[in-house]
């Protein structure tokens, strides 16, 4: 048991107004991914991202709040579920608040969850799946970037290769809006990732800058389809472009001679996606 999960008084409402209160100390340890991996817990900032979570099954942890939501009805619900859930709620200072956010003006809601890491082998892909599959992401503004656009267009999820950037950082959840509850984050070595692969049964289709066939020529309808994506600098390593079906480009008419990971991957998906994507009558 961590200091955390021993000093937090679980299923109660506590008022702290000090920086120094362990509950604050721990919450604010959350910024770093040593600390977070060791309580198996992040932040989301944000009463809509709260009410999502706890609305998907996410298990919350700790609730805090500022001082001018007391009396507020869907901060007063919102902890009440928390408690029912067996989570504590924080109700503090604005000067609290800020530290635990490093922002100047904070939401003013926090929630503190469990992490959820879906295993590689539970993946089972049918007709009509898409999955994207990110090779050592580095920027967290990419990576939930391409998780919220993975929940805009209804694909299924997201498969981690390699050392990535931390899908549970303060950065990458802000960049996710909330999707980071609506999308389901995997993980996985290359090498795990390339046996996984095998037993894929649709097409495989990754960006390359040798690509010979422009994107907008596939047809992506027959099947699951798992989409796979390079690094920001180096693009997709030989033994992952190898494993691919289909090595596609995305034509540029400019001088730039490459595309943003998140911009790259959103305009493939929109493309992979476009025969299940319409706009509801008005």
């Amino acid at each position: 048991m961590n200091a955390y999960e021993s000093s937090r008084a679980v299923g109660q409402v506590k008022e702290v107004t000090s920086l120094a209160n362990p509950l604050v100390k721990d919450i604010k340890a959350l910024a770093l991914k040593k600390f977070r991996d060791q309580q198996n817990a992040f932040m989301a900032e944000g009463l809509k991202l709260v009410i999502d979570a706890l609305d998907l099954g996410w298990q919350i942890r700790t609730l805090v709040f500022a001082k001018a939501g007391r009396g507020n009805a869907a901060v007063e619900k919102v902890a009440a579920r928390t408690v029912a859930a067996g989570g504590t709620v924080l109700e503090v200072s604005e000067k609290v608040l800020a530290a635990i956010t490093r922002r100047d003006n904070p939401q003013m809601v926090v929630g503190v969850f469990a992490q959820k890491v879906l295993p590689l082998r539970d993946i089972r892909a049918t007709d009509g799946d898409v999955w994207v599959a990110l090779d050592r992401v580095r920027d967290p503004g990419n990576l939930g970037t391409v998780i919220r656009t993975v929940d805009a267009v209804g694909a299924r999820g997201v498969i981690l290769v390699g050392e990535t950037t931390d899908p549970f950082s303060v950065e990458t959840v802000r960049a996710t809006m909330g999707s980071i509850f609506a999308v389901p984050v995997a993980r996985a070595t290359a090498e795990a990732f390339l046996a996984w692969r095998k037993g894929f049964p649709g097409l495989v289709a990754g960006t390359h800058l040798k690509g010979a066939v422009d994107y907008r020529s596939v047809d992506f309808t027959r099947g699951p389809v798992l989409l796979l994506m390079g690094n920001e600098q180096q693009g997709l390593p030989d033994s992952l472009a190898e494993s691919c079906d289909r090595l596609l480009r995305i034509p540029q008419a400019g001088r730039a001679d490459s595309l943003n990971l998140a911009v790259a991957t959103g305009i493939m998906l929109f493309e992979i996606r476009r025969a299940a994507l319409k706009l509801s009558p008005d």
